[in-house]
């Protein structure tokens, strides 16, 4: 099951009554934007107890389509690296 941005706003809003919704719903985009902003700039993103984000560089390759066999050259990209904290592994884990 995954979590979407609807269900945090549907806790928070549970665990925080006396907040208004568009309020809540403005801090969580708030967070949203500024991490997506700081990867974009290639810095690192921490959540302490949680983890942290981070962005990596795959190298351009040759790569084939399955479907035809064809031969494919792959150009560098950027991905999105995420690191567990060792809290939220020994949480996964029952290792508390």
């Amino acid at each position: 099951m995954a979590i979407v941005k609807s269900k945090i706003l549907k806790q928070l809003s549970d665990s925080y009554p006396n907040f208004l919704k568009k309020d809540l719903i403005q801090v969580l985009n708030i967070i949203l934007d500024e991490i997506r902003y700081s990867l974009s700039r290639e810095e690192r993103v921490e959540f302490r107890g949680f983890g942290t984000w981070t962005t990596r560089t795959q190298k351009a390759r040759k790569s084939r389509n399955p479907k035809t066999g064809e031969i494919v050259e792959t150009p560098q990209k950027k991905t999105i690296y995420f690191k567990m904290s060792k809290e939220l592994f020994k949480k996964l884990n029952n290792n508390e």
